[in-house]
């Protein structure tokens, strides 16, 4: 490296030399050697600029995919990064100027000192060695950091873009090594890097001249769509400072516990429903203490444990729960969240006898819609049934994994519903009751053809109710009070509010795209779906590696019937005829949950004895030692 800077410099000092044999002043020779070098690496910074405009241009996408899987961290990364390579655009390309910078500097201090050395030029020493005026060059240095700062923050179109947090992060870096710059290498170096910094204005302004950002971004767009983003953002609500103590008291106390035995963790309040029946067996059989972690603040586990002091619940947020996670000292861990160890959730550093169980929180497949790997690492796999247990040994022998313990559990959350279900009374209804409740994810029902779908159902004397998922309602209010108002007295109701009654155990049918409500809805109440094939959610591309059956294909039409966007003509006859023959479905649909779920009724008492037998071999194995 060393060689090649050294070469780097040579050749910018036979070039400095060429500029002084020119004009016979140093001062004014180092000035058009700037101007010169800012002319050859101009196609550089077109290319750059242009890369640039690119990114300002896909602005307007980014901020409304980030508002349609808003909170969903790694859809929106996964939805950048196609975003990104659908226009073409490269991040990495935006610090090649920063590069090219860095060489060129690295080559004028050589330069300067190789082509000004013997002479008696000022230019040759730094500040501190000639004093005087020369003191103020690092003012001089940082002054002009500062100048091409603003002046970027209102020309340049990408930074223009960037918060002004960001804005200032960039001048203050920039400041600080002009100030450096300016008083620890010699004047010549600092006079280029005042020059440099100049210049870069002057090109700026050139480079919009022949790239006008307004021919390349649509701008009424882009405001649009950072309106939506801000409004989003601050419905988003704030880790309050008590919040903030509160976190930090729970983190200290949870590790104060010694011997913890059970612990399990749910991303937020909704997925208590997934540990729930696994818990209360637990408490009602067995003397152990579950420690609860959580990351939302809000969780109604809280309320549960002050009611049973055999549960400590303990809110730890995303950031904290990394350490905490490293530094876990149980004998098992319970969790819904896949991905452990791909990404920042790591097994603990402190054990390697950690027993980490996977928890299912549907019924589905998971080659197509999770990602590729996401239950590689646990140690045992809950199974909802045979097609998830077929799953995972396949995914062991394509990707060659370690054996996980798979047990055959079944799915509590269906075994409750159920049992909900038989002890509620059920009348008939007048009019038949149907359900819509969309998936959450691109092009959904709501998304591709809903209004189609409602104007199909109007007038055929039924009760609908449209359920959507509550971030859709969350992040398209207006639109869900136009339909509420286009479809007032016509018998379709849009729920919004969801403290009220939920409508899915008294609807005669369920409509639904790809939503795992269908496995619940069904297996519980034993009535048929109507499925909507808008386009298919695929979080992995590989999933055609694993050839077993998908029951997110192959139940579809068991369970109902499936029409496409295009057929939405049909809905009516399709509707009719699934009520005509909903005993038949009934007892189709029993057979099937007899079939794909183990246990069925049954499954929290084996997940239960499984995770209590668990812990009762780590107690053992300890002792042995």
């Amino acid at each position: 490296m060393q060689a090649v800077m050294t070469a780097i410099g040579n050749v910018f000092a036979v070039l400095m030399r060429l500029c002084y044999q020119w004009v016979g002043n140093y001062t004014v020779a180092i000035l058009l050697f700037t101007l010169l070098t800012k002319v050859i690496v101009f196609p550089v910074s077109l290319w750059t600029n242009k890369n640039s405009l690119k990114m300002v241009s896909i602005m307007p996408a980014l901020n409304r995919m980030k508002v349609k899987y808003y909170g969903d961290k790694d859809a929106i990364g996964e939805e950048t990064r196609t975003i990104y390579k659908q226009n073409g655009y490269r991040p990495l390309l935006g610090t090649l100027p920063l590069f090219i910078q860095v060489i060129l500097l690295l080559g004028v201090i050589g330069a300067v000192r190789s082509w000004l050395e013997g002479s008696d030029s000022v230019l040759a020493v730094t500040p501190f060695e000639k004093g005087g005026i020369s003191l103020l060059m690092p003012l001089a240095a940082g002054l002009s950091a500062l100048i091409l700062g603003l002046a970027q923050n209102e020309l340049n179109p990408l930074q223009r873009e960037q918060s002004k947090a960001n804005q200032w992060l960039t001048s203050g870096v920039s400041i600080a090594i002009s100030l450096f710059l300016g008083a620890f290498v010699p004047l010549g170096v600092g006079l280029y890097w005042i020059a440099s910094n100049l210049f870069t204005i002057l090109q700026q302004l050139l480079l919009n001249v022949m790239m006008p950002p307004k021919k390349y971004v649509d701008y009424e767009e882009l405001a649009a769509s950072k309106k939506e983003l801000a409004e989003l953002d601050g419905l988003k609500s704030k880790v309050s400072r008590e919040d903030k103590q509160r976190e930090k008291a729970d983190y200290k106390r949870f590790f104060s516990v010694v011997n913890k035995h059970l612990v399990v963790y749910s991303e937020r309040s909704g997925f208590y429903k997934y540990f729930k029946d696994y818990i209360e067996y637990i408490l009602a059989k067995t003397n152990l203490t579950v420690h609860y972690v959580t990351s939302d603040p809000n969780d109604r586990i809280f309320e549960t444990a002050e009611q049973n002091p055999r549960i400590r619940a303990y809110y730890i947020g995303e950031n904290r729960l990394i350490t905490l996670m490293m530094k876990m000292d149980a004998d098992v861990v319970m969790m819904t969240m896949p991905d452990l160890n791909n990404y920042h959730i790591k097994k603990s550093y402190i054990r390697d006898d950690v027993e980490y169980i996977f928890v299912q929180h549907d019924m589905n497949n998971h080659a197509m819609l999770m990602r590729k790997g996401c239950t590689d690492h646990f140690d045992t796999i809950f199974l909802a049934g045979k097609h998830q247990k077929a799953e995972e040994l396949e995914f062991e022998r394509v990707y060659q994994l370690k054996p996980r313990t798979l047990v055959e559990v079944g799915y509590p959350l269906i075994d409750a519903l159920r049992a909900e279900f038989r002890s509620a009374a059920h009348e008939a209804h007048a009019k038949p009751k149907i359900l819509i409740a969309p998936s959450w994810q691109k092009d959904n029902l709501i998304d591709s053809c809903l209004e189609t779908l409602l104007d199909q159902l109007t007038g055929h004397g039924y009760d609908v109710v449209v359920r959507p998922h509550p971030q859709e309602v969350r992040l398209k209010r207006e639109y869900m009070n136009a339909l509420k108002a286009k479809y007032e007295g016509s018998g379709i109701m849009i729920q919004t509010d969801f403290t009220s009654d939920n409508p899915v155990m008294e609807a005669d049918l369920l409509i639904t795209d790809w939503s795992g409500i269908s496995w619940e809805y069904a297996f519980t109440t034993l009535r048929p779906v109507l499925f909507i094939n808008t386009p298919m959610k695929v979080m992995n591309p590989d999933y055609e590696e694993i050839k077993t059956e998908s029951i997110n294909l192959s139940l579809r039409d068991k369970l109902g019937v499936s029409i496409d966007p295009d057929q939405l003509d049909r809905t009516a006859e399709a509707v009719a005829d699934l009520l005509a023959k909903k005993d038949v479905y009934r007892e189709q649909i029993n057979a099937l949950a007899h079939e794909y779920l183990y246990h069925l009724d049954h499954a929290a008492e084996v997940g239960g004895n499984y995770i209590f037998q668990a812990i009762r071999n780590k107690i053992a194995e300890k002792k042995e030692k």
